[in-house]
């Protein structure tokens, strides 16, 4: 059901059992994929809505990015299938560097969060309670920001990291770690993350001894990466592989917390 008091651009491509509630504006270049519900008062523009998602009222998806160098080039931005964007939410749209912003299939942002220009968000990402995202960031699949936490531009959050409520995250973030404080270290694995996905206690051994080696065996951290180099398990393959490849350089462990979990 389409509310008659939208207002909904001609170019926009509505497929059949799409929800648009009173006084929401769809605005050109935008596609949304059938299932999907927005609630009332949403703006809409230059983006792709997947199936089954679900838009709460007063969010924006696809406005011009907050960037002063963008000058007006056609970008967009894409929501995956099955993703919940609460009240208050805003995703910009890329900018001429990367084109587009995307957030991936069953991510749930929460209310007031935002999502800058040229984002990717990967599956089952969850934002929290007024976090902000910053240019050019990107968010592996199943990690968990807490309420209020601020991510510097260009930062990589490793898969299956959670951030704890309140930081400030100015480096990259390693896959399976917990970082927390102002500015993010790390506190430990995300244990009950990972056993959330059925990850079996052998993967998660393997995680905890690479976590030891990289960062309480005082190590230099290219002698730590050697002595992981070998080993065949494709967690640790990932941890290596994103230390490697980071630009801003990585998050170490806090110097008043060693536990690997809280279990």
């Amino acid at each position: 059901m389409i509310h008659q008091t939208s207002i909904i651009d001609k170019s926009a491509v509505i497929e059949e059992n799409v929800e648009i509630g009173p006084y929401t504006v769809i605005g050109p270049d935008v596609t949304i994929k059938s299932g999907t519900k927005i609630h009332g008062q949403c703006v809409i523009e230059y983006a792709e809505i997947g199936r089954d998602c679900e838009i709460f009222n007063f969010s924006s998806i696809g406005k011009r990015p907050q960037d002063l160098k963008y000058q007006g080039e056609k970008t967009k931005a894409v929501i995956g299938d099955g993703t919940t964007i609460r009240e208050c939410v805003t995703v910009n749209r890329g900018t001429a560097a990367a084109g587009q912003t995307i957030v991936g299939k069953n991510c749930l942002l929460m209310a007031c969060a935002h999502i800058a220009h040229d984002c990717i968000l990967g599956d089952n990402v969850i934002i929290g309670y007024t976090s902000g995202v910053a240019g050019h960031v990107e968010i592996g699949d199943y990690v968990i920001l807490s309420g209020s936490i601020g991510i510097h531009q260009f930062c990589k959050i490793g898969e299956s990291a959670m951030i704890s409520g309140g930081a400030m995250v100015s480096m990259d973030i390693i896959p399976f770690a917990i970082a927390q404080g102002d500015r993010a270290v790390l506190a430990g694995l995300n244990v009950i993350g990972m056993k959330r996905r059925a990850m079996k206690l052998s993967e998660i051994e393997d995680i905890k001894n690479a976590y030891r080696v990289l960062f309480m065996s005082k190590l230099p951290l290219e002698e730590a990466l050697a002595k992981l180099a070998d080993l065949p398990s494709p967690y640790v393959k990932k941890i290596t592989a994103f230390i490697k490849n980071s630009q801003r350089g990585i998050a170490r462990l806090s110097t008043n917390r060693g536990e690997l979990n809280k279990e």
